[in-house]
């Protein structure tokens, strides 16, 4: 279902958001530090549950892509906020299972590697992609 009842976001602060996933995701694992998780945590449970248009962060970089002309197209936020609740999901298993002292906090700071890769090298969304066939398998009765 497309959200219209939050503003929509630009293409490329939503790459440039996904890099900084992929990055801090992939920094976590090189260097054994899954505390690293934590700024993807705060990223995904205010751009997923509340919206982007409320994330500190993601207003910096609109700001900053817009001035310099490279925001991009606007797309419709409800898909990516979908994508922030998974983001929100992964970051929180993995630092409750680092705070257990378990090597397995590993497995989703590598699958958000894995789709952040996706989403700001080759553009393809994978929460996007299935938001959207999980709404067309099972649209909405008004």
């Amino acid at each position: 279902m497309l959200r219209f009842d939050v503003p929509a976001v630009w293409s490329n602060v939503i790459r440039l958001e996904a890099f900084i996933t992929f990055a801090l995701s992939a920094l976590a694992l090189y260097t054994a530090t899954p505390w690293l998780m934590l700024p993807l945590l705060a990223q995904g449970l205010v751009r997923g549950f509340i919206g982007h248009h409320r994330c500190p962060s993601h207003g910096l970089w609109k700001t900053l892509l817009q001035k310099l002309g490279k925001a991009g197209k606007k797309e419709n936020a409800g898909a990516k906020m979908f994508a922030n609740k998974l983001l929100f999901i992964a970051s929180s298993v993995s630092l409750m299972l680092a705070a257990g002292g378990l090597w397995q906090w590993q497995v989703p700071a590598t699958v958000l590697v894995v789709f952040a890769t996706l989403e700001w090298a080759l553009s393809f969304c994978a929460a996007c992609w299935a938001y959207t066939l999980w709404y067309r398998v099972f649209p909405v009765q008004t």
